[in-house]
């Protein structure tokens, strides 16, 4: 699920309270997970005209923070939508096509496109991602942070968990645990 933040307040800092969440789904049934995990507004971009529906939610504003996790067709439109000094949060794949981006659109606005690579970032600067780390199990422990999670599979059916990742059938995270 992607998502795109328009921010009510002034500048790009990163989510406040007070944002508003447009989360963005290839299907209804992901889009009600979303709405049942906090997003203010919701769309299919499978039926629906990405742009055009951002339009609609943000009324003559724009975005400032866009979160994709899947790439493809659709990075394009929602970069467009995006606002001055905005930044575009490029996650991953997940669709399976790597988009091509035309470099005009951060030029025009000041827009920052932010690769966000995990593993990489772990094995960069180990200090702080263990204090990032620590700072996010600090915030789950307190409830701050509640991931949804669709299934858990044993480690002897991690190719069902794989499975079900391909076939983009998830609605959150898939949990493989490990037996002591």
């Amino acid at each position: 699920m992607a998502g795109v933040v328009k921010s009510l307040g002034e500048g790009v800092t990163g989510v406040k309270p007070g944002d508003r969440v447009i989360a963005c789904a290839s299907s209804d049934d992901k889009l009600a997970a979303c709405r049942e995990h906090g997003a203010d507004a919701t769309i299919n971009y499978a039926t629906e005209d990405l742009r055009e529906r951002i339009k609609v939610f943000i009324a003559g504003k724009s975005v400032d923070i866009i979160y994709d996790p899947v790439g493809g067709a659709y990075a394009e439109a929602a970069l467009r939508s995006s606002n001055w000094h905005a930044r575009f949060l490029v996650i991953g794949f997940a669709g399976g096509d790597i988009p091509k981006v035309s470099l005009n659109l951060p030029l025009l606005m000041e827009r920052s496109i932010v690769g966000v690579y995990w593993g990489e970032w772990s094995r960069r600067a180990p200090q702080v991602f263990a204090s990032a780390v620590r700072q996010l199990s600090g915030w789950f422990r307190e409830g701050r942070l509640k991931p949804h999670v669709t299934a858990t599979y044993p480690l002897e059916k991690a190719a069902d968990a794989m499975r079900l990742l391909a076939e983009r059938r998830v609605k959150g995270k898939v949990v493989v645990t490990m037996d002591a």
